[in-house]
């Protein structure tokens, strides 16, 4: 019994991670710029706040879930400027000069997990997400062992995707050149860029996202494999 949430909820961690949104775009840029291990961290922040989504969610920690959904614009709002603001900088950014400054002086484990974890948490609708995945396989808050055995196994999914991802990037970046950086840095940019403008519109109008979310295919499976 406990296996089987246990896979559902690697299966889930999984699903969750792997749509290249501005999280999984900062992730390649960093594993390409500045190594594997400053990829892999940055999974790891965003991991870990996927995880504490699914925790509130699990444990029906209402009064967490109340403050994040009463300052869901708020943050929202701030993460699309954060977004936007890292999506110029890395755009304008002079891709030789960082270069060099990588191969001198090592990346901030710190700083790598911290963006990413916060970013993540700027989303807080993800909590209405995991309440329905939870919702769908029947696991209830009640019991406090399925409900732990879940999130761990969303966790481990979430750091397997990650470890993935960085890993076969890792593995192609001695073979990027300076110019193929500078446009990986370009087309990054751009992109997170326009993350942050989708992030700003999902702030003033989150019930295009609550739609999307009630009709996500993980969600769909989750409800399946309580039948």
């Amino acid at each position: 019994m406990l296996s089987s949430i246990l896979l559902e909820g690697i299966i889930i961690g999984i699903l969750v991670s792997i749509p290249m949104g501005p999280i999984g775009v900062l992730c390649v840029q960093r594993t390409v710029h500045q190594g594997r291990r400053s990829g892999l961290i940055s999974g790891l922040g965003a991991a870990v706040a996927d995880s504490s989504f699914a925790f509130i969610a699990g444990f029906g920690l209402t009064f967490l879930t109340d403050f994040f959904k009463s300052q869901q614009f708020y943050l929202m709002f701030g993460g699309a400027i954060v977004l936007i603001f890292l999506g110029f900088r890395l755009f304008f950014t002079d891709t030789i000069k960082e270069v060099k400054k990588y191969r001198i002086q090592r990346a901030n484990p710190y700083t790598d997990f911290m963006s990413v974890f916060l970013l993540t948490l700027s989303n807080p609708i993800t909590i209405l997400f995991f309440g329905l995945v939870f919702t769908g396989l029947g696991v209830v808050k009640e019991n406090i062992v399925q409900t732990g055995t879940l999130i761990g196994g969303i966790f481990l999914g979430a750091i397997c995707w990650w470890f993935i991802l960085t890993t076969v990037v890792s593995y192609f970046r001695n073979l990027f050149k300076i110019r193929i950086i500078f446009w990986i840095n370009k087309v990054a940019g751009m992109l997170i860029v326009l993350f942050g403008a989708l992030a700003m519109f999902n702030a003033f109008y989150p019930q295009f996202n609550n739609e999307k979310i009630q009709k996500s295919p993980i969600v769909n499976m989750s409800n399946k494999l309580k039948k």
